[in-house]
């Protein structure tokens, strides 16, 4: 199977495509200046006490203030909160976790009001980011995430991921983390560590180190509630989960991204560093790699699969909810319990696909085509795990119920991705009227003497729906071609899959995208209204 990423870099944010046979199976977006990431440290402080919840609402810095549960206290924190209270309390000196002596674990079944109190300031990590009109979920239980580590201060185990099977490998890695790691400090070892050397797991761990040192050197500086530990560099930190040295290819369409993920894979594997390749055509990244189009179909709220059956995905704020349809399927030869399976079997494997490119999460909720015999029903469970094993996410999958529903949790830490794919008039902006159609290629070229003769613009390239762009290329001598020989060579019009039918944009040759609307349109809407007046007075 052919594995690709392909990363695509915007002002506002970063997408993240992964091709397997160029279908498009998972994606991740991320806000260029999001904050309150899952991963994220902070200073907090604690602002309220819920008993009868035995949890508390800290501050953050965030609008909504952040829920920390008793349980997500971390069976550690005597030991902890014992560092944590010195480390703010004596501010010339901090405190090493090497020389204390590790307090007895707090009893799970304990009462918050028992351990904290209003006010009190903590060093908390962010698990799940803020989701609707809930503030973000706070760990007191830090941990350092690296590609083959994960550390783990106050606490002195080595846990070695279940995924790797050979019992020898175990026992080595044990031993060689249990050598170099410092006293209380716990590690688990992830499984992309199989197999490596002692100074590449040796180099990784003095790194998450150096992060916990920079973390709480900051902590003695600044003031709650302060960020005080994030990801270098957000786009690395998603690439760390997902990146696998199998990829035969990883592309990336900005000079500092690359620069940034070939750094990253040269370290994590330099035998293939040459995977990582800039893309530097004037066609969209995603356009040229059909993604575009794929978004397209893989998002809306109908989700057609082969034969001509679908599903239909409605999200509340509580579940997600999917209905599977055979459509208009038919298949000659077989009975209706047969054409059922063989649409749910199908049904499944879209499901699964489903939720991993949206990255849904919590309680979903599907009402397969009902079956009869139990046989099919089990069938269809069996498949189901099967098809979701591959899924990175903690999940649990239950057997139909006797209304034929299947429920499945899904670890949910941030928002599902929900990208709009209907389309906005850009003409009328949904108010049910247009301008004439075939009058749309003179508004580009009213747009383009604008820019070149008005505004002295040159190098600037206009992106069009890609119908609009083949009409304008058409033939020998063609629109464009007469566009060019009559205003210059100083601009290029460019086919763009995400842009509505009547839909343009403009960007100049420094990346920065040009607010025609605002500079001719509302120009020419004051010189009607002078016009409009002019006539009024010549008719008084």
């Amino acid at each position: 199977m052919k594995s690709e990423l392909v990363v695509n870099v915007q002002p506002s944010d970063v997408s993240i495509a992964l091709l397997e046979d160029s279908r498009l199976v998972s994606m991740q977006k991320e806000s260029r200046n999001v904050s309150y990431a899952v991963g994220d440290i902070y200073l907090a402080k604690v602002k309220k006490l819920m008993p009868g919840l035995n949890a508390s609402f800290v501050n953050v810095g965030h609008e909504k203030d952040a829920f920390l549960h008793y349980l997500d206290l971390g069976s550690h924190f005597s030991s902890y909160f014992s560092f944590v209270q010195q480390l703010l309390n004596d501010k010339k000196r901090l405190p090493s976790i090497s020389k204390m002596k590790l307090l007895p674990d707090i009893d799970k079944h304990g009462a918050i009001t028992d351990v904290i109190q209003p006010g009190t300031e903590l060093l908390v990590q962010i698990v799940k980011e803020p989701i609707s009109t809930k503030g973000p979920r706070l760990t007191t239980e830090i941990t350092f995430t690296g590609r083959y580590l994960v550390l783990i201060p106050f606490c002195d185990k080595i846990s070695i991921s279940q995924k790797i099977k050979s019992t020898e490998e175990k026992l080595r890695l044990r031993q060689l983390i249990g050598s170099i790691k410092p006293k209380n400090f716990g590690v688990i070892v992830r499984t992309s560590a199989e197999g490596k050397r002692v100074a590449e797991l040796n180099h990784e761990l003095k790194t998450l180190l150096k992060c916990w040192d920079d973390t709480i050197a900051k902590a003695q500086k600044l003031e709650a509630p302060a960020l005080l530990f994030e990801e270098e560099s957000r786009i690395v930190g998603v690439l760390r989960d997902i990146f696998s040295p199998t990829f035969e290819n990883v592309y990336v369409n900005d000079a500092d991204t690359f620069a940034q993920i070939s750094k990253y894979v040269n370290l994590i594997a330099p035998e293939r560093k040459d995977i990582v390749k800039l893309y530097d055509d004037e066609v969209p990244i995603f356009d040229h790699f059909n993604i575009t189009k794929q978004i397209k179909s893989s998002f809306g709220k109908t989700v057609s699969f082969k034969s001509g059956a679908y599903i239909i995905i409605e999200h509340t704020e509580a579940l997600h909810v999917i209905d599977v349809n055979s459509g208009n399927r038919t298949k000659a030869g077989t009975d209706q319990e047969s054409n059922a399976l063989d649409v749910n079997m199908r049904a499944a494997d879209e499901i699964a696909r489903q939720l991993r490119l949206r990255d849904m999460g919590g309680i979903i909720v599907i009402d397969f085509i009902d079956m009869n015999k139990a046989e099919h029903r089990q069938r269809l469970y069996e498949h189901m795990k099967e098809v979701m094993a591959n899924d990175r996410a903690r999940h649990n999958i239950l057997q139909l119920s006797k209304f034929g529903l299947m429920q499945i949790t899904r670890q949910r830490v941030r928002p599902a991705m929900d990208i709009t794919t209907t389309e906005s008039c850009p003409s009328c902006f949904g108010k049910g009227e247009v301008q004439p159609s075939l009058l749309f290629t003179d508004t580009l070229y009213e747009k383009i003497e604008y820019l070149i003769k008005d505004l002295k613009v040159k190098g600037f390239k206009m992106y069009v729906h890609p119908f609009i762009d083949a009409y304008l290329k058409k033939g020998t001598f063609s629109i464009y071609r007469r566009w060019r020989l009559k205003l210059g060579f100083g601009f290029k019009i460019i086919p763009d899959q995400s842009l509505a039918y009547l839909q343009y944009r403009v960007i100049d040759k420094k990346g920065n995208e040009l607010d025609l609307k605002e500079e001719k349109d509302l120009e020419s809407s004051s010189t009607k209204n002078k016009s409009k007046t002019k006539n009024r007075n010549q008719e008084e």
